[in-house]
């Protein structure tokens, strides 16, 4: 590790620790990361049913939701922390004769780097449900064999982010992993009903 990047890593831990941004990036990348596999996990499920023959149709419905979702998540939260962080400086500034530059510095990397967590989480975690649509585009899976594993990444990505959650809240991992997949197979049934009462 160069000293450049080891001098930059330092800047990123000093940033965080002055504005107390960690748990906020957090917060941000496992509700985005669960609406990315959570809209991944509607569409494919409802082509699926629908009878979606095609690879194309799938990986482009995902890849426009994930693209429209990172994009409205990286600018609403950069707007959303900048009013914030400005806010909080003039607030700084009403009680002190000087602030200390590094605050400045601090607030404006973790505008960006909040909303980079925001807009980067739902397209991470749809774009894992595409995996076997893009091998199936490629001719090396069978499309009904990928929705299955689709669908099983997609409900894997949940666990694993209720098993982040509860490490997060220091409780048990499992009990939020099993939450977020009663979650996806509720979601799963409310669209299997839907397709079942709209083709009858």
């Amino acid at each position: 590790m160069s000293k450049l990047l080891r001098r930059f890593l330092g800047k990123v831990r000093v940033y965080l620790h002055v504005t107390k941004a960690s748990g906020i990036a957090r917060r941000y990348f496992v509700m985005n990361g669960f609406d990315g596999a959570m809209t991944a996990f509607g569409i494919v499920l409802g082509s699926w049913i629908a009878g979606v023959s095609k690879p194309e149709i799938i990986i482009l419905a995902v890849f426009g939701a994930s693209l429209a979702m990172g994009l409205s998540g990286f600018f609403g939260a950069y707007m959303a922390e900048k009013a914030e962080r400005g806010r909080h400086l003039r607030e700084m500034e009403a009680a002190s004769d000087k602030v200390d530059p590094i605050h400045y510095e601090a607030a404006r990397f973790v505008t960006f780097y909040v909303a980079f967590i925001d807009g980067l989480s739902p397209a991470l975690t749809s774009t894992i449900s595409l995996i076997p649509f893009i091998l199936t585009s490629a001719r090396l899976m069978p499309i009904w064999n990928a929705y299955i594993v689709s669908l099983a990444f997609s409900l894997v990505t949940l666990f694993m982010l209720g098993i982040y959650l509860g490490r997060v809240a220091r409780e048990d991992g499992w009990f939020y992993g099993v939450v977020m997949l009663t979650v996806g197979a509720f979601a799963a049934l409310i669209i299997f009903l839907i397709q079942l009462f709209g083709a009858a």
